[in-house]
């Protein structure tokens, strides 16, 4: 299989993704593509799964943080991140960068606002960054971000909207083809478009005729709302058992609103119950515990009667981060299981 080295505009192309897999091997897991055999029966499907939960970090964003750093690094030298990087998170895209900066040698400081709970600062700090708490907002710890970027001289390296950060999601893809060549179609939960662009990209560049289905929230969807008003717009955030599909995807969107727009074939949104309903699904039948946002594909599947009778199925199980106190929530919603 040669990839061909012609970059489209968002700047995502199937050999780009292929150097990140080179990038990151050795450094971030290639996790496993297991049969579930409840799910397969239930839905009368050959349904598999890719379990992201598994990375390190417990979520697919060590890929693309891991490929954007090492990247840095092969293109300007170690001593231009001399400075470090910076993000602003307190999930799994904060856990991703101060893992992957640690291991190739870059220092870190993720900036968090004042408000959030000392776990969660502990958790990254033990991963080997620094933590910076500035204001009571997200919004506030991303001005300090941006701050260090233009006054001391750090790298941002964003959640989502970068071609090298949607690259490096985009292993998943090649991982998937490699496990289940003659896939049918692969479910993926939709945020701010860097795992569904990313891998869309892989799946589709190898396997044209698969269908890249993407799922979000049902309220808050700013990516999907976004593509049908045929630019970036702003959405109201909601609280969710997928919190980690919530969020806008910026209004200077320069990568992943293109390459979601070119890759992904249908679209649903599901309900809180739905989501409910998957986690604990996931958990009773796969001895998964999973976060909302990890089991929207299966959600999509069940509250939309999707029928996918003799397809071979993929679910990208993205992410662990949850807290029992949500998955008491979710299991209390979910009162019909």
């Amino acid at each position: 299989m040669t990839a061909q080295d012609t970059t489209p505009g968002h700047g995502v192309s199937l050999a780009q993704i292929y150097r990140a897999r080179r990038r990151i091997e050795g450094q971030v897991c290639r996790t496993p593509l297991i049969r579930s055999q409840v799910l397969s029966e239930r839905f009368d499907a050959d349904i598999h799964l890719k379990l992201e939960t598994l990375q390190p970090t417990g979520a697919f964003k060590l890929r693309g943080a891991t490929n954007m750093i090492a990247a840095l690094i092969e293109q300007r030298g170690q001593q231009a991140l001399a400075a470090g990087v910076t993000t602003a998170s307190t999930g799994n895209h904060g856990r991703a960068v101060a893992y992957a900066a640690s291991r190739l040698g870059v220092p870190a400081v993720i900036c968090v606002s004042r408000l959030v709970p000392d776990n969660k600062v502990a958790a990254i700090e033990a991963l080997g960054a620094t933590v910076k708490r500035v204001g009571v907002s997200q919004d506030e710890a991303f001005e300090e971000a941006a701050r260090l970027v233009n006054e001391e001289g750090m790298t941002l390296i964003p959640p989502f909207d970068d071609a090298l950060i949607a690259a490096g999601q985009g292993t998943i893809g090649i991982e998937l083809l490699e496990d289940q060549p003659e896939l049918d179609r692969v479910f993926i939960g939709l945020s701010g478009g860097g795992l569904l662009g990313g891998v869309g990209a892989a799946l589709k560049s190898i396997r044209p005729q698969l269908q890249v289905t993407g799922v979000s929230l049902s309220a808050g969807a700013a990516m999907f709302e976004s593509l049908e008003a045929g630019k970036p717009v702003a959405v109201d955030e909601v609280e969710s058992l997928g919190d980690s599909l919530g969020g806008g995807i910026g209004l200077d969107n320069h990568c992943t609103f293109a390459l979601v727009r070119e890759v992904m074939d249908d679209h649903y949104q599901v309900s809180e119950k739905a989501i409910a309903e998957a986690m604990v699904n996931m958990l009773q039948h796969e001895k998964i515990l999973v976060e909302g946002a990890a089991v929207v594909g299966l959600a999509a599947i069940t509250e939309h009667a999707i029928d996918i009778r003799g397809q071979r199925i993929a679910l990208v199980i993205s992410g662990n981060g949850v807290a029992l106190e949500t998955f008491d929530r979710a299991r209390q919603l979910a009162t019909d299981l």
